[in-house]
């Protein structure tokens, strides 16, 4: 990973910087890795670290490679690099808030993808604690005599533990979706390697045949 040391570059502007430590302070807890500079394009992979990565997201390859590269406990190392001045507007987001946004949602979905039974057992324990405690209070007001009073505070606790219970649920199959993109993980991973394997033994082949070629001629 190139870190372009965004302190040191010029035409980004203080809410910039900030915005660039904050997001790569939240991509580095997702991605459960060290990245400093995680918006960096600068990146050179390994031939195996490429094959193992698939990229889904249709918007942007930085942030989603690395969750995902730091989930599958693959090695990063920064490495510190210049940056030349700034030649035009992006023509990846047209504002800074836009690319906030689509980034945010680029991290939790592509977290989700890997941490499926966690982020749903939270939301789900969240959703089910405040429906109960709202639960407990009804219960408090219909033990005084005024319960009738309070009937929206029922039917709103019996949503939110019905909700919070169908996301526990929702945790548990999503997690077992994940086992199975692991295998077609690691089966894609090989259909890759076989592949470039395939290729290179025919370059190799083909590269044996023009010196052969050539040193007949030159005979």
């Amino acid at each position: 990973m190139g870190d372009r040391q965004t302190d040191t570059i010029e035409h980004f502007s203080p809410l910039k910087k900030k915005l660039q430590k904050l997001g790569s302070w939240v991509v580095r807890l997702a991605s459960n890795s060290n990245v400093i500079d995680t918006t960096s394009g600068f990146r050179a992979y390994s031939r195996d670290a490429a094959m193992r990565i698939n990229v889904v997201s249709d918007y942007t390859y930085t942030l989603e490679t690395i969750i995902e590269a730091g989930r599958k406990k693959t090695a990063i190392e920064n490495v510190p690099i210049r940056t030349n001045e700034k030649l035009r507007e992006s023509r990846l987001f047209k504002s800074m808030w836009g690319y906030i946004k689509k980034s945010a949602s680029t991290i939790i979905r592509t977290y989700s993808m890997y941490r499926p039974l966690k982020v749903f057992l939270s939301l789900g324990l969240a959703m089910f604690s405040i429906g109960f405690l709202i639960g407990v209070r009804y219960l408090y007001f219909l033990f005084n005599g005024q319960g009738d009073g309070h009937i929206q505070s029922l039917i709103l606790a019996s949503i939110l533990i019905t909700t919070g219970f169908q996301l526990g649920m929702f945790g548990l199959l999503a997690d077992a979706i994940m086992a199975n993109r692991k295998i077609n993980d690691e089966m894609l991973y090989r259909m890759k390697k076989l592949q470039y394997d395939n290729f290179r033994e025919k370059n190799m082949k083909s590269e044996y045949l023009l010196d052969e070629v050539a040193t007949s001629k030159d005979e």
